[in-house]
Order: C-alpha cells, then structure tokens, then sequence
C-alpha cells in the first residue's frame, strides 16, 4: 500500500535554477567597478536570468528605466514561472532561492511603478506579491 499525499492549500511552484555560469558572473558583475555596465552585459548573455534584470533595475537611477528593467524580468519570470508548472494561482515563496529573481523584480516594478506615477500598477504588484507569498515582505 502507498501513501497518499493530500494537499493542504495553493499549489507551490518552485523556480529551477539558474546555471552556475550565469550567477557566477551576476556576482562578479554586481562587484565591479562599473556595476551597470556589467550587469547589463550578464542581462544580454542571459536573457532570461530573472536575478540579472532584477539586478539591473536595483542599479539603475532612472526611475523609468528601472521600470523597464524591473518589467522585463517580471515578463520573463511568469514565463519561467508557467514552463515550472505555474497556472497563475499558487504560491511563489521568497524562502525558495530560485524564486528571488522573479519576486524582486516584481517589487522593484511595484516600486518604481510608484516613483513614476503608475499607482494601478504599483497597488495590482503589491496585492500580486501578497498573494504569492503571505509572508510578504521578506524578513531583512
């Protein structure tokens, strides 16, 4: 006889990892001399390294292209989101390393939203990160 495994609320949805090349050099990137720069040449060789454009958003100064930065990992974090089985509904939780990248760049879009006026966006990010994570936000 097997076990039968019942759920007890929303489905999870845990983010596979980024390959070790690319944090490695996100890492190396976030520590140079010209981080922007560097940042952006890690967001071109790995277009879809959600921690990357989260990265670049956190280093810009600009609020309207940090929006831009911020929202291109948002965008491509529901598609990373959906290839792991993601229906949109269901937890992405912040203790889950992997998933850092995306949520980061969904409140880095919810803030900047904010600095440039978009108070729909910036109230439609802050209810979206609530509901994927209840113990939003993180503890520091």
């Amino acid at each position: 006889m097997s076990d039968v495994q019942l759920s007890s609320g929303p489905s999870q949805t845990i983010l596979d990892a980024e390959p070790s090349e690319a944090l490695e050099a996100l890492t190396s990137a976030e520590n140079d001399p010209d981080p922007l720069a560097a940042i952006a040449r890690v967001c071109a060789r790995w277009p879809r390294m959600l921690a990357a454009w989260a990265s670049l958003g956190d280093a810009l100064d600009d609020p309207a292209l940090a929006y831009a930065a911020y929202r291109t990992g948002y965008h491509r974090g529901l598609d990373r989101l959906r290839a792991n089985g993601w229906r949109g509904s269901g937890y992405v939780l912040w203790r889950h390393e992997t998933n850092r990248g995306f949520l980061r760049s969904l409140a880095g879009l919810q803030a900047s939203a904010a600095l440039i006026g978009e108070s729909d966006e910036d109230e439609r990010c802050a209810l979206f990160m609530r509901q994927l994570d209840p113990e939003w936000p993180p503890p520091r």
